[in-house]
């Protein structure tokens, strides 16, 4: 979507894409409008649609692929490299101290129950990222248990983003973090090798 602008018009136009962001995190994007946009960013009607020719869809769907973005990158670099007891450790810390920092407004939630729903396209970068980190986990997981069947592995992998998932939701729901907490420390409990005691 960049294609063409110069280095100020991709500051500019990412600039608008993150205050957008924050404002779906703080107002849903069913109720984020276009005057919202240009209030926060300070932009006018003929700039916004200079660089969102569609308007508002196309906004959220910058926003939808801002925020997939921030999900996996605040992972790095465990998620990839998951190949250790203690990486695994220190990824589910990473995940945890994310979302303790940013609460009820964070971008995995605004994707999931907003975003992901704003157009086919937004819909699309959702799949993409839940595929995407799929894979990492799924990596993480044979390295960890390699005499697991492919099917078992999957789907250890996929009960992990589940976890991370539905803690995150509670979360949104409740403001309480012990729901992700829970979820993933029994997620990856398994993947503990014998020669690491419990609590290590």
């Amino acid at each position: 979507m960049n294609k063409g602008l110069t280095a100020k018009g991709r500051a500019t136009r990412q600039r608008i894409v993150v205050a957008a962001a924050l404002l779906t995190r703080q107002k849903g994007a069913a109720e984020t409008t276009l005057d919202d946009v240009r209030a926060a960013t300070a932009t006018s009607k003929s700039q916004l649609f200079h660089y969102f020719p569609d308007g508002r869809s196309d906004i959220l769907t910058a926003v939808a692929e801002y925020e997939a973005e921030q999900v996996l990158e605040v992972q790095q670099p465990f998620l990839g490299d998951l190949t250790t007891w203690s990486a695994w450790q220190k990824w589910r810390q990473a995940v945890l101290d994310h979302y303790i920092e940013l609460g009820q407004q964070c971008p995995l939630g605004s994707l999931t129950t907003e975003l992901g729903k704003s157009s086919p396209e937004a819909g699309a970068i959702l799949t993409t990222l839940f595929e995407g980190w799929e894979e990492a986990l799924l990596e993480g997981v044979r390295a960890m248990t390699p005499t697991k069947t492919a099917e078992a592995v999957r789907d250890h992998a996929r009960s992990i983003l589940t976890a991370v998932q539905g803690g995150v939701i509670m979360l949104q729901t409740t403001g309480r973090t012990d729901y992700l907490e829970a979820a993933l420390t029994t997620a990856i409990e398994p993947l503990r090798p014998a020669s690491e005691g419990a609590g290590t």
